[in-house]
């Protein structure tokens, strides 16, 4: 099978990496989709372990598509009932960029008449319920052609179950581990996140650290398609199970001036499985310090669309860069849409734009000075 793991802009590298962690070979970039083959067992492996790929998309066919007739045929020529059973309940994500079927709800209509005709006839039914498994099936036209998906995620990987409250402009959970997951940090090295809302960076820092799966404990949609064995997701989940690291990891604080919001962090904690390993309190972040050097300081502190209308924030951020420059030798990485952070915290050692959803960021990373040979680094906690 061909497969396809949507990502958001600028975190292509970190999906990679964990795609070759997982021993699963060259996976290239094509517009926003990461490609790689793969079976059963591997659509179930990148749903447990991914961390900041979308979901995980069976690509069955591509082909030119400049009339509905084309677009029928196409489809109907998709071997459907390997898939999908009589109750199937089938809705259509479409899309058109560049190509003269650009109505998209009519193309989607034609695309699911093609599969109801197709499984009506080799399954030799003439009425579907749709009371069965979820079945999203992806149309994407571009420049003439047509690419057919099926989703086997179902709700985003994003979505890992901890998150219950609502904050103000909350942080992807995709899109915190993208950035923990190109940063310097390891469990051996003290962490911050000195606006850490309702928790997402500072969990996704520990689920990283103690290389705890995301989706270990969700289900899936592809678990309920024709062909696929109970035991391929249970097979996933075990070896997610014995490659968690249980040993201590260094300190992981985690605060917020809102009471409220470490409330919410708390419990988001708890139901990750995580809380016995940040520290959390209410604090200005003007109040953080560190004496241990070589940390990492990871943060999406407030900007524009969290704050009244004409705030000014170049106080806050002036604050916020005098308090990481006073910690030894830490590294920061500082996701905000406010324009003025750079002019606060100074050139970047790195720049990139990563998107939260539709809104457009800048990735600010400044890097601590590297250890020397003589340099003690919390020699207690094992390295990752």
């Amino acid at each position: 099978m061909i497969l396809q793991i949507p990502v958001a802009f600028g975190i292509e590298a970190a999906t990679k990496r964990e795609i070759e962690r997982l021993g699963l070979g060259h996976a290239p970039a094509e517009r926003g989709h990461i490609l790689l083959e793969g079976d059963w067992n591997t659509v179930a492996r990148l749903n447990v372990f991914l961390r900041a790929g979308e979901r995980v998309l069976i690509e069955l066919a591509r082909f030119s598509a400049t009339t509905f007739d084309e677009l029928f045929e196409g489809t109907f020529a998709i071997p459907w009932e390997e898939y999908l059973g009589p109750h199937a309940c089938i809705r259509i994500d479409g899309k058109s960029v560049k190509s003269r079927l650009a109505a998209v709800k009519a193309s989607g209509g034609i695309v699911k008449k093609a599969i109801l005709k197709r499984l009506g006839e080799r399954l030799h039914i003439s009425s579907f319920d749709e009371r069965g498994e979820r079945a999203v099936v992806g149309l994407s036209l571009f420049e003439d052609e047509a690419t057919v998906t099926l989703d086997t995620t179902g709700e985003g990987l994003h979505r890992r179950g901890y998150r219950v409250l609502t904050g103000d402009a909350p942080l992807r959970e995709t899109v915190a581990a993208a950035i923990v997951e190109d940063s310097l940090y390891r469990r051996d090295k003290y962490f911050t996140d000195p606006f850490c809302g309702s928790g997402t960076i500072p969990i996704e820092a520990v689920l990283y650290a103690r290389s705890i799966a995301p989706g270990k404990k969700r289900t899936f949609d592809f678990q309920r398609f024709r062909g696929v064995a109970p035991e391929t997701v249970v097979r996933a989940r075990e070896e997610a199970e014995s490659l968690e690291y249980r040993g201590p990891i260094a300190p992981v604080f985690a605060s917020d001036c809102s009471e409220h919001a470490i409330r919410t962090a708390e419990t988001h904690a708890e139901r990750a499985g995580v809380l016995g390993d940040i520290l959390f309190s209410v604090a200005d972040m003007r109040r953080f310090t560190a004496s241990e050097p070589y940390g990492v300081l990871i943060s999406n502190p407030p900007y524009g669309e969290r704050l009244e209308k004409g705030e000014d924030l170049f106080p806050l951020y002036h604050d916020f860069s005098r308090m990481f420059r006073a910690l030894p030798d830490w590294s920061a990485y500082v996701l905000s849409a406010y324009d003025g952070c750079e002019r606060a915290f100074g050139r970047p050692d790195k720049r990139r734009i990563l998107y939260n959803a539709d809104l457009k960021c800048s990735l600010l990373t400044y890097f601590g000075k590297k250890p020397t040979g003589n340099d003690r680094i919390l020699s207690n906690v094992n390295k990752q």
